[in-house]
């Protein structure tokens, strides 16, 4: 499994807007629909609210996953937002989320959802991979970063 097999270029916000983190999640969802992945936000953002209410997807250094299932999807999808503010997620550490990737999937793939969460979280754990996906301009940089770590 490869990052790139849940999340396309059009997913990829190089520079989110919301200062907050219920705000942030809306921009994300927001975005996946706009890519065709969705059709029903409300869902999708009340899904991954209702996660948030169980624990802060917060892992820490920078970076959060939000995530949740969905009778309503048929293919896991994610999406990922950069904040160069920070956004205060309530994280493990403390610190302010500048990385969000938010994925959803659909509730009989359970297994595939926890070995992309695994993926994700394995991806962000190098500082040096983080800096530079902080530091891409555009979506298409952050593209090439994510492909040449993921093989």
């Amino acid at each position: 499994m490869k990052i790139m097999d849940f999340l396309s270029k059009d997913a990829i916000i190089a520079d989110l807007k919301s200062a907050d983190k219920k705000p942030a999640i809306i921009e994300l969802v927001e975005t996946l629909k706009n890519t065709k992945k969705l059709k029903k936000t409300d869902e999708i953002t009340s899904v991954i609210l209702e996660r948030e209410k169980l624990g802060s997807t917060g892992i820490g250094q920078g970076v959060a996953i939000p995530h949740g299932k969905t009778d309503i999807l048929h293919e896991q999808v994610g999406v990922l937002g950069i904040s160069h503010k920070g956004i205060e997620f309530n994280s493990l550490d403390g610190e302010a989320v500048h990385i969000i990737f938010l994925l959803v999937g659909p509730v009989e793939m359970a297994g595939q959802h926890l070995k992309a969460l695994s993926k994700i979280s394995r991806l962000f754990k190098d500082k040096f991979l983080r800096q530079a996906i902080r530091d891409a301009a555009a979506a298409e940089e952050i593209v090439k970063i994510i492909q040449q770590e993921d093989n």
